[in-house]
């Protein structure tokens, strides 16, 4: 009669266990699947958010989904019995070791996190920072992807980036010229002014803000020419179109108007005797 009773005890019992880690598993993939589903959509909202720039859409958006999923994990992992904790202090040693021996990348991480704070450059911007120059394509923790002029894809780590003067020349609305162009010293300097001044009055796109009007003046007196220059403000958008436009056209201007644009020369004076050696010199040869 014992016999059969223990059975069915041994039975109750095991039925009770598979139950009971049966819900605990099924707990454990309903967080698991749960957390991926809310660390995706929360994800999305942030990147959907449009007072947020690309650059801190792509970022916040994967730091926030792989934390539900890192919190997720956890949760899962007690749910089926493991001390968290004790993995926690693991994991933080682990870290810690990991942590001295990627020094060097551990870096670039925290001049990415840095550079995202800060924000001294935005995606599209074009920017120079020590040898690394060119339009912004992204940033990520790791690295920062950049564009050449001509369209080198250039892979920086960000502690080189971040370690160096950064030179963002799309951070303001607005951009001085100098266009610089040098006549002779004979040459009439109003005259030049003058033709210069025409020239920069016909173009559109120049600021004529209070303080921002273009000025002209004489920059230096040279070796060999007078510099006059004429000082102009645009949009950081028009910037080389009218560097080129108006270099070009006040050359062609000053050339109408008899203004001589010289080029660096060299006077080589001789005395007497050295003048009558090299011609001597020069006989005895042919002769």
């Amino acid at each position: 009669m014992d016999l059969p009773v223990m059975e069915i005890a041994d039975q109750n019992e095991i039925i009770a266990l598979v139950t009971l880690w049966g819900m605990r598993v099924i707990t454990a993939l309903a967080i698991l699947i749960g957390g991926y589903v809310i660390g995706n959509w929360v994800s999305k909202r942030v990147k959907n958010l449009k007072r947020l720039d690309e650059t801190l859409k792509s970022f916040l958006g994967g730091l926030i989904k792989y934390g539900i999923l890192a919190i997720a994990v956890i949760a899962v992992l007690g749910q089926l019995g493991v001390q968290t904790a004790s993995l926690l202090a693991v994991l933080g040693a682990a870290g810690l070791a990991i942590g001295l021996a990627l020094q060097g990348t551990l870096s670039n991480v925290a001049a990415g996190v840095m550079l995202l704070i800060l924000r001294p450059f935005n995606v599209g911007d074009y920017i120079e920072s020590g040898s690394v120059k060119g339009v912004v394509k992204s940033l990520s923790l790791f690295v920062t992807e950049l564009n050449t002029p001509d369209n080198v894809h250039v892979f920086a780590p960000n502690s080189q980036v971040w370690n160096a003067s950064i030179y963002n020349y799309n951070h303001n609305v607005q951009r001085r010229i100098d266009i610089v162009n040098g006549i002779s010293y004979g040459d009439d300097i109003d005259k030049a002014m003058k033709a210069i001044e025409k020239v920069v009055a016909k173009d559109e796109r120049l600021v004529q803000t209070e303080g921002k009007k273009p000025v002209y003046f004489v920059n230096e007196l040279g070796d060999s020419a007078v510099n006059v220059t004429a000082r102009v403000w645009v949009k950081t958008s028009d910037f080389w179109a009218v560097k080129w436009d108006l270099t070009k056209l006040t050359k062609e201007a000053l050339d109408k108007g008899g203004i001589t644009i010289p080029f660096p020369t060299r006077t080589l004076e001789l005395s007497p005797e050295s003048a009558e050696a090299l011609c001597g010199g020069k006989a005895k040869k042919s002769a």
